[in-house]
Protein backbone atom coordinates (compact mmCIF):
# COMPACT_ATOMS: atom_id res chain seq x y z
CA UNK A 1 0.00 0.00 0.00
CA UNK A 2 3.16 2.22 0.68
CA UNK A 3 3.84 2.14 -2.69
CA UNK A 4 1.43 3.09 -4.09
CA UNK A 5 1.17 6.17 -2.25
CA UNK A 6 5.13 6.72 -3.29
CA UNK A 7 3.51 6.83 -6.69
CA UNK A 8 0.97 8.98 -5.88
CA UNK A 9 3.47 11.67 -3.98
CA UNK A 10 5.52 11.68 -7.15
CA UNK A 11 2.85 12.05 -9.53
CA UNK A 12 2.16 15.10 -7.37
CA UNK A 13 5.88 16.15 -7.30
CA UNK A 14 5.98 16.09 -11.04
CA UNK A 15 2.51 18.09 -11.73
CA UNK A 16 4.00 21.10 -9.33
CA UNK A 17 7.40 20.90 -11.23
CA UNK A 18 5.02 21.49 -14.46
CA UNK A 19 3.65 23.85 -13.30
CA UNK A 20 6.84 25.79 -12.34
CA UNK A 21 9.30 25.34 -15.22
CA UNK A 22 7.39 23.85 -18.46
CA UNK A 23 6.83 27.08 -20.25
CA UNK A 24 4.59 28.14 -21.64
CA UNK A 25 3.03 27.52 -24.99
CA UNK A 26 -0.58 29.16 -24.84
CA UNK A 27 -4.32 26.81 -25.17
CA UNK A 28 -4.43 27.93 -28.36
CA UNK A 29 -1.09 27.21 -29.55
CA UNK A 30 -1.34 23.32 -28.36
CA UNK A 31 -4.91 22.92 -29.70
CA UNK A 32 -3.63 23.81 -33.07
CA UNK A 33 -0.59 21.47 -32.45
CA UNK A 34 -2.96 18.52 -31.78
CA UNK A 35 -5.37 19.64 -34.46
CA UNK A 36 -2.08 19.25 -36.88
CA UNK A 37 -0.96 15.59 -35.07
CA UNK A 38 -1.06 12.95 -37.29
CA UNK A 39 -4.29 10.41 -37.35
CA UNK A 40 -0.96 7.66 -36.69
CA UNK A 41 2.37 8.16 -35.41
CA UNK A 42 5.50 6.15 -33.61
CA UNK A 43 3.67 5.57 -29.62
CA UNK A 44 6.80 3.94 -27.87
CA UNK A 45 9.78 3.77 -29.47
CA UNK A 46 10.50 1.52 -32.50
CA UNK A 47 13.50 -0.47 -32.55
CA UNK A 48 15.87 -3.51 -33.35
CA UNK A 49 19.02 -4.08 -31.10
CA UNK A 50 21.02 -7.21 -30.02
CA UNK A 51 23.32 -7.80 -27.64
CA UNK A 52 25.08 -9.78 -24.81
CA UNK A 53 24.30 -10.56 -21.35
CA UNK A 54 26.72 -9.11 -18.53
CA UNK A 55 25.76 -11.12 -15.31
CA UNK A 56 26.46 -14.67 -17.59
CA UNK A 57 28.08 -16.90 -19.80
CA UNK A 58 28.23 -15.61 -23.25
CA UNK A 59 26.84 -18.08 -25.93
CA UNK A 60 24.40 -18.55 -28.63
CA UNK A 61 21.56 -18.99 -26.05
CA UNK A 62 22.05 -16.13 -23.82
CA UNK A 63 22.78 -13.38 -26.86
CA UNK A 64 19.33 -12.63 -28.47
CA UNK A 65 17.76 -9.75 -30.33
CA UNK A 66 15.05 -7.73 -29.28
CA UNK A 67 12.57 -5.59 -31.03
CA UNK A 68 9.37 -3.35 -30.64
CA UNK A 69 6.90 -1.88 -33.07
CA UNK A 70 4.33 0.58 -31.01
CA UNK A 71 2.00 3.30 -32.86
CA UNK A 72 -0.66 5.54 -31.70
CA UNK A 73 -4.33 6.28 -33.36
CA UNK A 74 -5.76 9.16 -32.94
CA UNK A 75 -9.46 8.64 -33.06
CA UNK A 76 -10.64 12.38 -31.76
CA UNK A 77 -8.83 15.72 -31.43
CA UNK A 78 -9.99 17.97 -28.72
CA UNK A 79 -13.43 17.32 -29.30
CA UNK A 80 -14.59 15.56 -26.11
CA UNK A 81 -15.47 16.93 -22.66
CA UNK A 82 -12.65 18.90 -20.75
CA UNK A 83 -10.73 19.40 -24.09
CA UNK A 84 -9.89 15.82 -24.07
CA UNK A 85 -9.08 13.60 -27.27
CA UNK A 86 -9.04 9.94 -27.41
CA UNK A 87 -6.43 7.37 -28.80
CA UNK A 88 -5.75 3.82 -29.32
CA UNK A 89 -2.31 2.38 -28.74
CA UNK A 90 -0.79 -1.14 -29.83
CA UNK A 91 2.94 -2.22 -29.27
CA UNK A 92 4.56 -5.28 -29.80
CA UNK A 93 7.90 -6.93 -28.14
CA UNK A 94 9.79 -9.49 -29.48
CA UNK A 95 13.03 -11.67 -28.05
CA UNK A 96 14.09 -13.55 -30.63
CA UNK A 97 17.24 -15.95 -30.30
CA UNK A 98 19.48 -15.07 -33.27
CA UNK A 99 21.95 -16.54 -33.06
CA UNK A 100 20.69 -20.46 -32.10
CA UNK A 101 20.04 -22.82 -34.61
CA UNK A 102 16.92 -22.33 -36.65
CA UNK A 103 16.93 -18.63 -34.65
CA UNK A 104 13.72 -19.16 -32.63
CA UNK A 105 11.72 -16.59 -30.65
CA UNK A 106 12.03 -17.00 -27.78
CA UNK A 107 8.79 -14.64 -26.36
CA UNK A 108 6.19 -11.82 -28.12
CA UNK A 109 4.21 -9.46 -25.53
CA UNK A 110 1.47 -8.08 -26.84
CA UNK A 111 -0.06 -4.10 -25.36
CA UNK A 112 -2.62 -2.90 -26.86
CA UNK A 113 -4.48 -0.06 -25.09
CA UNK A 114 -6.89 2.74 -25.49
CA UNK A 115 -7.05 6.18 -23.74
CA UNK A 116 -7.72 10.07 -23.08
CA UNK A 117 -4.90 12.79 -23.65
CA UNK A 118 -5.28 16.14 -22.11
CA UNK A 119 -2.94 19.29 -21.69
CA UNK A 120 -2.32 20.48 -18.46
CA UNK A 121 -2.48 24.48 -18.32
CA UNK A 122 -1.07 26.80 -15.28
CA UNK A 123 -3.25 29.82 -13.95
CA UNK A 124 -2.11 31.94 -16.85
CA UNK A 125 -3.27 29.23 -19.06
CA UNK A 126 -0.16 28.79 -19.94
CA UNK A 127 1.20 24.78 -21.03
CA UNK A 128 2.53 22.88 -18.12
CA UNK A 129 2.03 19.18 -19.14
CA UNK A 130 0.36 16.38 -20.68
CA UNK A 131 -1.84 14.15 -18.79
CA UNK A 132 -2.92 10.64 -20.10
CA UNK A 133 -5.50 8.20 -18.38
CA UNK A 134 -5.35 4.87 -20.25
CA UNK A 135 -6.77 1.40 -20.08
CA UNK A 136 -4.16 -1.41 -21.35
CA UNK A 137 -3.56 -5.40 -21.72
CA UNK A 138 -0.56 -7.10 -22.19
CA UNK A 139 0.08 -10.56 -22.57
CA UNK A 140 2.39 -13.19 -24.45
CA UNK A 141 -0.52 -14.67 -26.06
CA UNK A 142 0.44 -18.42 -25.03
CA UNK A 143 -1.79 -20.59 -23.21
CA UNK A 144 -1.93 -22.89 -19.93
CA UNK A 145 1.05 -22.71 -17.44
CA UNK A 146 3.08 -20.63 -20.00
CA UNK A 147 0.27 -17.79 -20.06
CA UNK A 148 1.33 -14.35 -18.48
CA UNK A 149 -0.68 -11.10 -18.77
CA UNK A 150 -1.96 -8.27 -16.79
CA UNK A 151 -4.16 -5.31 -17.03
CA UNK A 152 -3.90 -2.10 -15.72
CA UNK A 153 -5.60 1.46 -15.29
CA UNK A 154 -3.07 4.25 -15.61
CA UNK A 155 -2.93 8.34 -15.02
CA UNK A 156 1.14 9.60 -16.62
CA UNK A 157 2.00 13.26 -17.04
CA UNK A 158 4.74 14.56 -18.85
CA UNK A 159 6.67 17.88 -18.56
CA UNK A 160 9.16 19.77 -19.00
CA UNK A 161 11.86 20.78 -16.37
CA UNK A 162 13.68 22.99 -18.37
CA UNK A 163 14.61 23.01 -22.04
CA UNK A 164 16.75 20.09 -22.39
CA UNK A 165 14.93 17.67 -19.68
CA UNK A 166 11.86 16.02 -19.62
CA UNK A 167 10.26 14.21 -17.00
CA UNK A 168 7.25 11.12 -16.95
CA UNK A 169 5.67 9.78 -14.10
CA UNK A 170 3.50 6.67 -14.50
CA UNK A 171 1.34 5.01 -12.17
CA UNK A 172 -0.83 2.02 -12.43
CA UNK A 173 -3.96 0.21 -10.58
CA UNK A 174 -3.30 -3.66 -11.62
CA UNK A 175 -6.35 -6.26 -12.04
CA UNK A 176 -6.98 -9.29 -13.68
CA UNK A 177 -3.67 -10.44 -13.13
CA UNK A 178 -3.52 -13.29 -10.18
CA UNK A 179 -4.52 -16.11 -12.07
CA UNK A 180 -1.55 -16.22 -14.60
CA UNK A 181 0.82 -14.40 -12.59
CA UNK A 182 0.14 -13.51 -9.32
CA UNK A 183 3.69 -12.24 -8.05
CA UNK A 184 3.95 -9.70 -10.93
CA UNK A 185 3.51 -7.06 -9.11
CA UNK A 186 6.12 -7.94 -6.92
CA UNK A 187 8.38 -6.92 -9.84
CA UNK A 188 6.99 -4.53 -11.81
CA UNK A 189 4.86 -2.23 -8.64
CA UNK A 190 2.49 0.06 -9.19
CA UNK A 191 4.33 3.15 -11.38
CA UNK A 192 7.59 3.93 -13.15
CA UNK A 193 9.33 7.01 -13.49
CA UNK A 194 11.52 8.05 -16.59
CA UNK A 195 13.84 11.13 -17.46
CA UNK A 196 14.98 11.93 -20.80
CA UNK A 197 18.29 14.23 -21.29
CA UNK A 198 19.61 16.11 -24.27
CA UNK A 199 23.42 16.05 -24.49
CA UNK A 200 23.53 18.12 -26.99
CA UNK A 201 20.45 19.33 -28.57
CA UNK A 202 18.96 17.31 -31.22
CA UNK A 203 21.92 14.87 -31.83
CA UNK A 204 22.47 13.33 -28.64
CA UNK A 205 20.71 12.25 -25.36
CA UNK A 206 20.17 9.94 -22.57
CA UNK A 207 16.59 8.32 -21.36
CA UNK A 208 16.66 6.65 -18.20
CA UNK A 209 13.70 4.66 -16.70
CA UNK A 210 13.16 3.12 -13.57
CA UNK A 211 10.45 1.11 -11.41
CA UNK A 212 10.64 -0.69 -8.54
CA UNK A 213 8.91 -3.54 -7.36
CA UNK A 214 6.49 -4.15 -4.29
CA UNK A 215 9.02 -6.96 -2.94
CA UNK A 216 12.52 -7.01 -1.53
CA UNK A 217 14.87 -5.25 -4.10
CA UNK A 218 12.75 -6.24 -7.14
CA UNK A 219 12.59 -3.47 -9.85
CA UNK A 220 14.39 -2.20 -13.38
CA UNK A 221 17.09 0.48 -14.12
CA UNK A 222 16.86 0.71 -18.41
CA UNK A 223 19.58 3.37 -19.58
CA UNK A 224 19.66 4.68 -23.20
CA UNK A 225 22.14 6.54 -24.68
CA UNK A 226 20.69 7.65 -28.27
CA UNK A 227 22.70 9.82 -31.36
CA UNK A 228 20.87 11.14 -33.89
CA UNK A 229 23.43 11.02 -37.20
CA UNK A 230 21.03 12.72 -39.45
CA UNK A 231 19.27 16.14 -39.39
CA UNK A 232 16.67 15.11 -41.64
CA UNK A 233 15.93 11.93 -40.31
CA UNK A 234 14.20 10.24 -36.69
CA UNK A 235 16.87 7.37 -37.31
CA UNK A 236 18.94 7.22 -34.00
CA UNK A 237 21.76 4.60 -32.84
CA UNK A 238 21.10 3.31 -29.69
CA UNK A 239 22.82 1.54 -27.04
CA UNK A 240 20.91 0.02 -23.94
CA UNK A 241 21.55 -1.42 -20.70
CA UNK A 242 18.35 -3.12 -19.19
CA UNK A 243 19.21 -3.88 -15.50
CA UNK A 244 16.54 -5.69 -13.86
CA UNK A 245 13.14 -7.84 -13.60
CA UNK A 246 10.35 -8.62 -16.06
CA UNK A 247 11.86 -7.47 -19.29
CA UNK A 248 9.47 -10.29 -20.72
CA UNK A 249 6.16 -11.36 -19.19
CA UNK A 250 7.26 -15.50 -19.55
CA UNK A 251 10.67 -14.76 -17.16
CA UNK A 252 9.39 -11.59 -15.71
CA UNK A 253 11.22 -13.12 -11.92
CA UNK A 254 14.94 -13.09 -13.36
CA UNK A 255 16.51 -10.63 -13.01
CA UNK A 256 18.48 -9.91 -16.28
CA UNK A 257 21.71 -7.83 -17.58
CA UNK A 258 21.67 -6.71 -20.66
CA UNK A 259 23.81 -5.17 -22.98
CA UNK A 260 22.59 -4.07 -26.63
CA UNK A 261 22.69 -2.01 -29.34
CA UNK A 262 21.21 -1.02 -32.60
CA UNK A 263 18.58 1.25 -34.93
CA UNK A 264 15.67 3.27 -33.20
CA UNK A 265 12.80 5.43 -34.73
CA UNK A 266 12.39 7.21 -31.49
CA UNK A 267 8.25 8.73 -30.41
CA UNK A 268 8.68 12.45 -30.90
CA UNK A 269 4.83 13.07 -29.99
CA UNK A 270 6.49 15.07 -26.74
CA UNK A 271 8.70 16.66 -27.93
CA UNK A 272 6.46 19.85 -28.32
CA UNK A 273 7.36 19.89 -24.81
CA UNK A 274 10.88 20.44 -24.78
CA UNK A 275 10.98 22.94 -27.60
CA UNK A 276 8.64 25.38 -25.46
CA UNK A 277 10.25 29.05 -27.05
CA UNK A 278 10.83 30.52 -23.54
CA UNK A 279 12.07 27.28 -21.39
CA UNK A 280 15.07 27.74 -19.54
Amino acid sequence: MRNKYKVILILVFTFCCGQVFSQRLSREKINDTIEKMPTLSIHKDNYFITGIPTNKDIASKTADAKYQISFKALVTRNTLPFDTHLFITYTQKAFWNVYEFSSPFRELNFNPGIGLGKPVYNKKDRLAGMAYLQLEHESNGRDSIYSRSWNSLSLSYHTAINKNLLLSVKGWLPFRYKKDNPELIDYVGYGKLSLTYNLIPDKLLVDLMLRKGIKDWNGTLRTRLLYKPFDSSNLHLMLEWYKGNAESLINFEENRSMIRAGFVLKSDELNFLKSLPDAF
